[in-house]
């Protein structure tokens, strides 16, 4: 979701994509996170895989886990990954609907983590 209010998770699961967006304030000063997920975003490499989360309001527990998938390419100039969205269920089109443990996911990006990580293995092992 971008601003709170436009769900783009069909766009992504239909285009194979997933990307990093930050609203354009027309101010030249990056933010400290925006620096921080724009590292991050640097560190995504081919075969990684990736969460859709959304939050579920302020001081909820969990999270929930929308889509799962493997990274295909990942293109810099365009701050864009290119996925392999796992089908789920009886078909692509059924998302999960799996929630986990918030564990300070409240920013865009986060990782790298390990497969030995339980919160990670929560999310990607069904």
């Amino acid at each position: 979701m971008f601003g709170g209010k436009d769900d783009v998770l069909d766009d992504f699961l239909e285009r194979g994509y997933w990307y990093c967006w930050e609203e354009n304030s027309g101010d030249t000063d990056v933010t400290a996170a925006v620096k921080d997920m724009q590292r991050r975003f640097l560190d995504i490499k081919k075969g990684d895989r990736i969460a859709v989360k959304r939050l579920l309001g302020q001081g909820a527990t969990e999270i929930e886990i929308r889509a799962i998938g493997i990274v295909k390419a990942v293109d810099k100039d365009e701050w864009r990954v290119y996925v392999d969205w796992l089908p789920i269920g009886s078909s692509f089109d059924k998302k999960i609907n799996r929630r986990v443990s918030f564990s300070g996911a409240g920013s865009a990006l986060h990782g790298p983590y390990t497969n030995d990580n339980p919160w990670i293995r929560q999310i990607f092992c069904v």
